[in-house]
């Protein structure tokens, strides 16, 4: 059974697609999600290289992430996808290493003061670097929502329990609430703005975000208040307020909330 995503705690076998690129090469399995993807790291000289995978039958599609670095990597540093594919086992894609290490490295769980502001300034330098006007891919609030109330008509929420601060809510309370959702400071979101997902080099300077498969229009807080509520999981309690320091805004306590609570529901 596959835990939380993390560095995993055990010897991972490689699928086939991942055995042949890698090759003799010398490589570590970075990161291991929820659903069994795999990000491995290729010391492959002089370069290094990171491969994405993911199981087929995940519902994830890693089309869609090549696409939007596609897209965003002539204006943010993203990673550039070198190859790709897909087999029985899964699909994957080749991208060439960015420099730095993820905010959740050891180095930056004992600095969390530090990586949390860091945190705040990489999402307001994404931002302000990607244009919402040409955006081609949609992660608004409507768009979102068509998901979740497509899932909650088919009966597909009856047994989902929220845990967490929204613990009590009862699904149908939940959904009332998000049916109606605040006006939108529409900016280029991350998507999936949790710690792990932007790099920093040894000062603690951003060098670059990754996994952007949820990219696209939509509220600046939809990706604000994930990052900062993923500093409680990965730093613990106290460093919220950091991220949005460095990010240069005031906490909207209301659309910190209403951001939470689909996250926590999708």
């Amino acid at each position: 059974m596959i835990g939380l995503s993390g560095p995993p705690d055990e010897p991972v076998v490689l699928p086939h697609a991942l055995r042949r690129l890698v090759g003799s090469h010398r490589f570590t399995v970075e990161w291991r999600n929820e659903v069994g993807g795999l990000t491995v790291r290729v010391r492959a000289r002089p370069t290094e290289h990171y491969v994405k995978w993911t199981p087929r039958g995940s519902g994830i599609d890693l089309r869609d992430e090549i696409e939007r670095l596609a897209w965003a990597g002539p204006f943010v540093t993203v990673p550039t996808v070198l190859d790709w594919g897909a087999d029985d086992e899964g699909s994957w894609f080749l991208s060439r290493a960015l420099e730095g290490t993820n905010a959740v490295t050891p180095r930056w769980r004992g600095e969390p003061e530090t990586a949390a502001r860091a945190i705040g300034r990489g999402l307001r330098t994404l931002h302000s670097g990607l244009s919402e006007s040409l955006c081609p891919f949609e992660s608004g609030v409507n768009s979102r929502l068509e998901g979740v109330n497509r899932r909650a008509a088919a009966g597909d929420l009856a047994r989902t329990k929220l845990s967490g601060e929204f613990r009590g809510l009862d699904v149908a309370d939940a959904l009332l609430e998000l049916n109606d959702p605040p006006d939108e400071d529409v900016v280029v979101c991350h998507g999936d703005a949790c710690a792990p997902n932007t790099l920093l080099d040894a000062r603690g300077n951003v060098t670059g975000h990754v996994d952007l498969g949820r990219l696209g229009r939509g509220d600046r807080w939809s990706d604000l208040a994930i990052a900062a509520w993923s500093t409680r999981w990965n730093y613990g309690e106290g460093y919220e307020y950091f991220v949005y320091d460095g990010y240069g805004v005031d906490p909207d306590a209301d659309k910190i909330r209403y951001f939470r609570l689909l996250w926590a529901i999708e």
